[in-house]
């Protein structure tokens, strides 16, 4: 366990490499380290934050992150440092007062982009006006510029997004020829728990540069508990654009462990309950490179899948929101490492 110096509930971590993390949470909490976690350090509160629920951060390195201030309508924020969390900007407030952020994501640097100076990225919110909230940012130079309008996925009556680990939505492979999926997202509520995927059409500009001609929506169901307001899937990962995992259940029976983790071997097209699911609720989910293995996280703990989601043993009976390797953070200032080590020797 870490020394994060505070007692806030913590819901966004994003771990950037070379030793550098940033985790964020409730009453305008930042804190980043640069040292592998030796020493986490409290950053200046961005203004106007004294009462906001950082629910997500992306960083791109120690000077540079963006935060995300979830809650309903002008509460849901994004804030960007650019000096090391020293000064903060307000970048865009939600336009819908009865609009609710969930998470954002960004791709990474790829070498079009990287040419063009661009990154970007998507911000994900509850539905409005029967449209699931969805701008796209881009982040040119130090700047970050986010639509200002909501892009159009339609949404049924009931359904929600959840802003629980900043892991509701997942970014494809942004330039790769033909047609491929390049984003999803999980939903739950009482029409039941879904993973929407979207397929772009690409028509070849260039070899190194296909444009983006049109694109598709689908839905897959996913079979995870669902049906209420408090159910569906929380988070969802891919480890590449065919294999992914989808976890969840329902967060107000956190000790149950029946319908808390699906899988799909065909780009999220179709979801299969996993034999062995792990063992309660989960918010968090991800795909770990280092041990060739699934880890997911939740409230009464965190498990582990070393054959793509099918069966889950745990890791630990710890009280978890969300997770980026080797990071996992959860209320009252807690923050965790991974011992690759010993997941290497299971």
């Amino acid at each position: 366990m870490e020394r994060s110096g505070t007692t806030s509930g913590f819901r966004g971590i994003h771990a950037v490499g070379g030793g550098v993390a940033w985790a964020s949470g409730s009453n305008g909490t930042v804190l980043r380290t640069e040292d592998s976690g030796y020493e986490w350090q409290s950053c200046a509160m961005p203004p106007g934050a004294e009462k906001l629920d950082f629910r997500g951060i992306w960083a791109w390195s120690n000077e540079e992150a963006i935060v995300m201030a979830s809650g309903p309508g002008e509460a849901s924020r994004l804030y960007e440092t650019t000096d090391g969390c020293s000064h903060w900007r307000l970048v865009f407030t939600n336009p819908d007062k009865d609009g609710f952020w969930d998470a954002m994501v960004f791709w990474t640097r790829r070498q079009a982009l990287a040419a063009l100076g661009d990154e970007e990225g998507v911000l994900l919110g509850d539905p409005v006006h029967g449209l699931f909230q969805r701008f796209d940012l881009r982040r040119r130079g130090d700047d970050i510029i986010p639509s200002r309008d909501r892009k159009e996925t339609p949404a049924p009556a009931g359904a929600g997004v959840f802003a629980a680990s900043n892991s509701s939505v997942v970014l494809g492979k942004r330039f790769e020829p033909f047609t491929h999926p390049i984003l999803w997202f999980g939903t739950g509520g009482k029409p039941g728990p879904f993973v929407y995927r979207l397929e772009g059409i690409y028509a070849e500009v260039s070899e190194d540069y296909p444009a983006l001609s049109s694109h598709r929506w689908s839905r897959a169901r996913v079979p995870v508990a669902g049906g209420t307001d408090s159910s569906g899937v929380f988070s969802l990962a891919f480890r590449d654009e065919q294999h992914g995992v989808a976890v969840g259940g329902d967060y107000t029976k956190p000790n149950v462990s029946t319908g808390t983790a699906a899988w799909s071997a065909d780009g999220g097209k179709t979801w299969t309950a996993a034999e062995k699911p792990p063992h309660g609720y989960r918010s968090a989910v991800e795909w770990d490179p280092e041990a060739k293995a699934w880890i997911a996280a939740g409230t009464n703990g965190s498990d582990i899948s070393y054959d793509d989601g099918k069966t889950w043993v745990p890791l630990d009976n710890g009280n978890w929101n969300a997770l980026s390797l080797p990071w996992v953070v959860g209320p009252h200032g807690r923050i965790a490492k991974l011992d690759e080590g010993k997941l290497k020797g299971k």
